[in-house]
């Protein structure tokens, strides 16, 4: 959880003590960055170049504070058309140099700014490549950013810290999801009517299905098959989202009643998760996980090496060197990182479903996988012949 005091024009030109405290007991010392208090959440980085302001508002940063990898961050300001949510869900934000003034034609605002306006406290000016290599060393962990009257001793902040909810066992789903259904339409011609299910969507998720003339239902995470097949879907997609997986039983459900429709499936991120568990295998928290836009997979299927966009610290505990039988029929992997040898996407051989642990809708991030919204055409094209 988040709290903070915004600061006002004047305050704001002041350069304001911030501190950084890892569960661990390290700690950094820096300024404060955006709006002026304490948050806590799970220390991740990311490896993104560019493209902060679509992980800002990215529903699977909930309740984790993000340091940024590249070292100057907001050279580009804060737009209104980029945001990929309705606010900013991460805790906190970490970085090295912030840009003294925002320099792009379709800037708005400064992220600084932004940050203030939206409540989100973060520190700069510390040495974010010894905290990145430190968080590669010993995994992500719990943190807390304090800065102006928040920063108290040493000692307290750490037992603060230390005192917040570890990430395995989070169930964060539910309250990043929509609360109404809502439909994005087909642009042009429609030719199919997906029901995805939102589990911390991305806007530009049901906007890649849309150019390819679907037309896009977008329902809460806690819809029932009633409420899903209500719409009468030619595919049903399962979106990212945060959280450990292992608490998502709901959604488990829900994909273990489309499967056994045999409606075309198609999951990304959280949604891998989800139909690895409908599958029967396991998951298990990532040391540091993979977050980023410059992650190697290589799609078993065609031998293509692939790069993607990720943001996920728990992955699918499945076999990487044979075909799996579930009670869906066969199922193996299709997609794996080479970096690490993580599973990266799932598919079923018996009937139409796949999924991949990263984000194809490219929001920020290479082009790459787009092709996975056509071979989820294709699959329902398949059905209806």
């Amino acid at each position: 959880m988040t709290t903070s005091t915004k600061e006002n024009a004047s305050q704001r030109k002041k350069v304001l003590p911030a501190v950084l405290v890892l569960e661990d007991g390290r700690i950094f010392r820096g300024r404060a960055y955006g709006a002026v208090g304490e948050t806590f959440g799970e220390a991740v980085f990311s490896t993104g170049m560019t493209g902060y302001q679509e992980t800002l508002t990215d529903p699977s940063y909930d309740r984790q504070i993000v340091v940024a990898t590249a070292p100057q961050i907001g050279n580009t300001g804060w737009n209104d058309e980029d945001d990929e949510s309705r606010r900013m869900w991460v805790s906190g934000y970490v970085v090295r140099d912030p840009a003294r003034v925002p320099s792009n034609w379709r800037a708005k605002r400064s992220l600084d700014d932004e940050l203030v306006a939206q409540g989100v406290v973060g520190i700069s000016g510390i040495d974010t490549r010894a905290l990145t290599r430190h968080l590669r060393e010993r995994g992500s962990m719990r943190a807390g950013v304090f800065s102006g009257d928040a920063i108290a001793p040493d000692a307290d902040l750490l037992a603060r810290v230390q005192d917040q909810p570890h990430m395995k066992g989070a169930s964060l789903y539910e309250e990043v999801a929509t609360t109404a259904a809502y439909v994005v339409p087909a642009i042009g011609e429609k030719r199919f009517t997906v029901a995805a299910i939102d589990l911390g969507i991305k806007g530009m998720t049901p906007h890649r299905m849309a150019e390819r003339g679907i037309e896009v239902h977008v329902l809460p995470a806690t819809v029932t098959p009633e409420d899903v097949y209500a719409v009468a879907p030619d595919g049903v997609f399962f979106s990212n989202g945060p959280g450990d997986p292992a608490t998502a039983d709901g959604p488990v459900a829900l994909m273990t009643a489309v499967l056994e429709r045999r409606t075309p499936l198609f999951g990304i991120c959280f949604g891998n998760q989800i139909l690895g568990r409908a599958l029967g295998f396991g998951t298990y928290k990532l040391k540091y996980g993979h977050r980023g836009i410059n992650q190697p997979v290589q799609d078993r299927t065609t031998g293509k090496v692939e790069v993607t966009a990720h943001n996920h610290g728990f992955a699918v505990d499945a076999p990487l060197d044979r075909v799996s039988e579930t009670p869906f029929g066969r199922a193996e992997v299709s997609h794996v990182c080479l970096n690490d040898n993580v599973v990266e996407g799932l598919q079923l051989l018996d009937q139409p479903a796949f999924s991949v642990q990263y984000h194809p809708e490219a929001a920020a991030g290479p082009h790459d996988a787009a092709y996975l919204f056509d071979r989820f055409v294709s699959l329902m094209e398949g059905q209806r012949a």
